[in-house]
């Protein structure tokens, strides 16, 4: 194999992964399995697609390497291939926000603005030292898979009860940036009367911000 062979064979691997991320609903598949393992039929519904869709974006996925799964009686349970994938997905989302202007724009005309005052470090603080209350939303077993330090677990169908008070500031928090569930429990608990702001990260924001100070040591 001489250089120009070598490079093409090189390239075209990436591509292969190019390819499989040229989908939206791969990306927005793989982009759930960050926050906890599935099942095919989870997947298809919080994707919004058929069961059949779902299992083939998924074979294709696996073809590529990036997912892999395991057999739990029987239920198949799916998952990103390794930590890489959380990168790449969060990386594709980056380079989206900075180079189109609408993902901003059509994220605030849907979440709207509510974001929370201070940076993650800063809102992670206040939840240690007990002056602000942190809410995960998301299900309890995204919660059990990985959560922020400090966060307490509230999904959005108890909050949808109406029967929730807080007495401290509340900050809440779901899957990340393009996530509703935030943003629908703020406003549930500021009917309620309660002081609650947005945190425009998740799980995968923190633990990119983990690294990125892990490398920089």
């Amino acid at each position: 194999m001489n250089s120009g062979e070598f490079k093409d064979e090189v390239y075209g691997e990436v591509a292969r992964i190019g390819k499989m991320m040229s989908s939206p609903k791969r990306i927005e598949m793989l982009d759930l399995l960050t926050q906890s393992p599935k099942t095919v039929e989870t997947l298809a519904k919080e994707a919004r697609i058929s069961t059949a869709n779902a299992s083939k974006h998924l074979q294709a996925l696996l073809d590529a390497k990036l997912v892999r799964f395991q057999k739990q009686k029987n239920y198949v349970i799916y998952e990103i291939a390794d930590e890489e994938i959380r990168s790449l997905v969060l990386s594709l989302r980056r380079t989206a926000e900075t180079r189109y202007e609408e993902v901003d724009q059509w994220r605030d005309s849907v979440i709207g603005h509510h974001h929370s005052l201070g940076t993650l470090d800063e809102v992670l603080s206040r939840a240690a030292s007990g002056e602000t209350v942190l809410l995960d939303v998301r299900n309890r077993e995204e919660y059990e898979y990985g959560h922020l330090p400090y966060a307490v677990s509230k999904p959005i169908d108890e909050l949808r009860d109406g029967s929730t008070q807080y007495d401290h500031e509340v900050i809440v928090y779901c899957r990340g940036p393009y996530c509703t569930y935030a943003a629908e429990a703020v406003n549930l608990l500021k009917e309620q009367g309660c002081r609650a702001y947005l945190l425009d990260a998740g799980v995968n924001e923190w633990k990119w911000q983990e690294r990125l100070k892990h490398d920089s040591r």
